[in-house]
Parts: C-alpha cells; structure tokens; sequence
C-alpha cells in the first residue's frame, strides 16, 4: 500500500477538497431562484471551478498513465492503479454532472431573459402625455437600477479576483508537487544506475577470484585442494571461537 506521502494522494486530496467545496455551491445554486444575481454570480463561479477540477484531473491522469508504464518502478500494484483510476473517473463524473446542471440552468436563464426582453418591447407604447411623465419616473428607476448593478458588478469582480488568486494557488501548488515528483524520480535513476555499475563491477570481480582460484585448484592438485579445504576449515573454526567465544 502506498505511503500517505505518495505524491498521488497529496493531490487527491486537494481535489477532493476542492470537489466538495464545488458540491457545496452547487446546493446554494439549486436553491437560489432562477434570475437571480446571485444565481447568475454562483453559475460563472460554479463553471470556472469545473473547468479547474477538470485539468487538474487530467493532470493525476496523465501521471497515472506514466507510473503504469513500470508499476514495480513506483512501488504499486494493478490493484492500486486501477483504484487511482476508478477515483479519478468518479471527480470527473461529479464534476461534469455539476457543469451539465449549471450550463442548462444558464441556458434557461437566458431564454426567460429574452422572453422578458421581448415582453417589455410589447408592452413600450409612448404615444400619450401620460407615456412622457411614466418616462421621468422611468428614469429614476433607471438610475438607482444602474447604481445598483454597478455595485453588483463591482462586488461580482471581486469574487472574480479572490477565485482567480485561489485557483492560481492551487495550480502552483500542484506545480509544486509536480517538480517534487520529477525531482525524486531522476534520483531514483539515479540510484538505480549507480546499483547497476557497482554490481558490475562487484560481477566482474567475482569473475576475476573464480578464475585466480580455479588457477590455483588446478595447481595445487587433488592432494593440495584437501589441504587447501582442511586449511580453511581449520581458519573458519577459528574465526568462529574468535567471534563467539571471545
């Protein structure tokens, strides 16, 4: 089982956070009335952090693609990769039902929007004295309407900038994270490379005393390598009452 250090689950993690944080203004959205500012402020929020969610997923994919490539090389097995898999399919499918509810609901807006547009040229008929004093009233309403969507576009903007500073945290955190893992795997090979020259040269010096003492055996004949053997019997004895009996 992968260690709880495993780059993979410091970013999940943070996805994840970022999932329910989603799911959560996708339930102020849904009982925010259709219209609304609010509602209108919660769908360009709730459609900037699928777009984010959804590159970050893509992202963990495409690392889960490089480490199963070489499983035994980051220390998994089949069964945690496809477990990494299963989890990252499940945060694209909450996310894009979140995005297809959000964009249908938009949409909607819009066309009762254009409903009410086309309801109010209808109804615009200044053809009478009485039409020209509903037009000063008109345009009070409309100057305290233009002060308050001013403030509402001011206050829009910025929760625009505090989304765009915490996405741009996020992604220089998985930044982070991504250099780490870059960092730790080259010096891995690294290692690896330096395991691979020792054992050579560790295999071609067992080959040079093989053939020193092949030489030798041959040499020294049968009565030689029976001394030879009982010599270093005598000396592992030896040794043996040294280490344990000193």
């Amino acid at each position: 089982m992968p260690s709880a250090q495993d780059p993979f689950y410091v970013v999940k993690e943070e996805i994840q956070e970022s999932i329910d944080k989603l799911q959560s203004s996708f339930q102020q959205w849904q009982s925010t009335s259709s219209g609304a500012v609010e509602r209108v402020n919660l769908s360009k929020e709730l459609l900037t952090s699928c777009e984010s969610i959804e590159w970050q997923v893509d992202e963990l994919d495409k690392a889960i693609a490089v480490a199963a490539r070489d499983p035994s090389w980051y220390g998994i097995d089949e069964t945690e990769l496809e477990n990494r898999r299963r989890w990252t399919n499940s945060a694209r499918t909450q996310v894009g039902a979140v995005k297809k509810a959000v964009e249908a609901g938009k949409r909607s807006n819009m066309t009762s929007l254009d409903n009410v547009e086309r309801h109010r040229e209808l109804m615009r008929l200044p053809n009478s004295h009485q039409a020209d004093t509903s037009n000063q009233y008109a345009g009070h309403d409309n100057d305290d309407f233009i002060s308050s969507e001013s403030d509402r576009q001011l206050l829009l903007i910025k929760q625009q900038d505090e989304e765009l500073d915490e996405l741009s945290a996020s992604v220089q955190r998985i930044g982070g994270v991504g250099l780490t893992i870059h960092e730790e795997l080259l010096a891995q090979e690294k290692i690896v490379d330096e395991l691979g020259a020792e054992m050579d040269s560790t295999s071609n010096r067992l080959d040079f005393v093989q053939k020193k003492v092949g030489m030798v055996m041959k040499k020294a004949g049968a009565k030689g390598q029976i001394m030879m053997i009982l010599a270093l019997v005598a000396l592992f004895i030896f040794l043996f009452i040294l280490v344990f009996f000193t």
